[in-house]
């Protein structure tokens, strides 16, 4: 099914052949945007996968809040750890630096996004409806 440019079969095989040049401990997911790519991120590295529940937009992606929130306790031991973060969509970077700022302690953070700035990105475009999404 094609959405606004973009088949679930062109994005896997961006998944498929995208190169991790580091080694990670563990994938956290930014819950809820990135739970779907940290599995699919999950799947390929297979790695531990955690989630790092967070809020700031609602389902229209409008601001729900001042800033990001830490919605739950994190409850994974991130301390001295390699993360690869998953958002899908890096815009401002808001939310990727709030949960590096919870994740402080870990050994390196580097961030995954479907789309926008990160160290390791499918895209880096305007906005476009992820094929997952119904």
């Amino acid at each position: 099914m094609k959405m606004n440019g973009k088949t679930f079969a062109e994005v896997m095989e961006r998944f498929r052949f995208i190169s991790v040049q580091e080694s990670f401990d563990c994938v956290v997911a930014i819950a809820n945007g990135g739970i779907i790519p940290a599995a699919i991120i999950n799947q390929r590295l297979g790695l531990p996968l955690y989630l790092l529940t967070i809020n700031w937009r609602d389902d229209n992606k409008k601001p729900r809040y001042d800033s990001p929130r830490l919605m739950m306790p994190i409850d994974f031991d991130y301390k001295n750890k390699k993360i690869l973060l998953v958002d899908d969509r890096v815009k401002s970077g808001s939310t990727i630096l709030f949960a590096k700022e919870k994740l402080a302690g870990a050994l390196m953070i580097k961030t995954f996004a479907v789309n926008g700035h990160a160290d390791y990105a499918l895209y880096d475009e305007n906005c476009f409806r992820f094929p997952w999404l119904i």
